[in-house]
């Protein structure tokens, strides 16, 4: 087949398939996955964050279980990582796919974003430290007027960073420093989209199913293991509520109820950014998740040969 892509991309809320879709689609275009999941980088975070290893079957891919716990990963650390993968995979003849639900690092990719390296300065950290939330958001906001991230905004130790991470760019900008080096990409780009109640209740299913299959036991180990409790809450909904709940601050079923519910409005989120990236220019083939979606894309496929 002759491509006018060099990488596929496929994207879609939690739970739409993407996983699935992309090891189907790797297994017929002789391609390789790339994770794109802001918490699958971490070793021990397995069940909480979905990466369902099982279902590669032989399908290398890469970005998964690269670092610790504890460990600040960034946008930066995976454009970097990206781009080494990227170019491994392109330069054996295989097809790289990009795979996931993490809007910022998609993006970051087909538009291919400018990054610099923000490492952590204890100085200035002590220093922000120092100030009340409203002090570091109305300083974040200087630093960046067009501020789309809002959730950074709801937690202190993440608008340090941000805030961090704007002046690492800001001084880089003054002095014409270089930026992190990005491969030259020309995107295909699948889209999973469900009708609203069938992904909610698609949701609810596999949160039930994570929780029988050890979710709990695998926070409990990770805390055991020396991972803190606030560290396991900036690891997303799953591991903010389980620790709650082991800690004693909520029962089982407040615990499910509360994490269902942040589940529902995150998948709300994650579409309500596909659709901010189609705005700015990004040419998403939306498939309907309940029509093979497989079948979908291969007939685009066929239709650009």
């Amino acid at each position: 087949m002759s491509q006018a892509f060099n990488l596929l991309v496929i994207l879609g809320p939690t739970a739409s398939g993407k996983t699935k879709l992309g090891v189907q689609l790797a297994e017929r275009l002789n391609g390789e996955i790339i994770s794109a999941d802001s918490r699958q980088v971490y070793r021990g975070l397995d069940i909480g964050s979905g990466k369902d290893l099982e279902e590669y079957n032989d399908i290398p891919y890469h970005l998964i279980d690269i670092v610790d716990p504890g460990f600040e990963y960034n946008l930066f650390e995976f454009q970097k990582h990206f781009t080494l993968a990227f170019k491994d995979i392109s330069c054996r003849q295989k097809l790289p796919l990009l795979v996931g639900g993490t809007g910022m690092y998609i993006d970051a990719i087909v538009k291919g974003y400018d990054m610099v390296e923000a490492p952590v300065d204890p100085d200035l950290r002590n220093e922000l430290n120092a100030k009340t939330q409203e002090e570091l958001i109305t300083q974040l906001k200087g630093l960046q007027p067009g501020l789309h991230n809002t959730t950074d905004l709801e937690d202190k130790d993440r608008i340090v960073r941000a805030i961090e991470i704007a002046l690492a760019e800001k001084t880089a900008q003054q002095k014409a420093e270089p930026y992190a080096e990005k491969p030259d990409v020309n995107p295909l780009v699948f889209g999973i989209q469900w009708d609203r109640d069938v992904l909610r209740k698609r949701i609810t299913l596999r949160l039930k199913d994570r929780l029988e299959q050890g979710m709990i036991e695998e926070v409990e180990g990770l805390h055991a293991a020396g991972v803190s409790w606030d560290t396991l809450a900036f690891y997303g909904l799953e591991y903010r509520f389980l620790a709650e709940h082991l800690q004693g601050k909520l029962s089982r079923n407040d615990m499910f109820q509360k994490l269902n519910s942040g589940i529902h409005k995150f998948a709300k989120r994650q579409d309500t950014w596909f659709r901010k990236m189609e705005r700015k220019g990004t040419n998403i083939h939306w498939l309907a998740g309940d029509k093979d979606p497989f079948a979908q894309a291969s007939s685009i496929l066929e239709s650009m040969r």
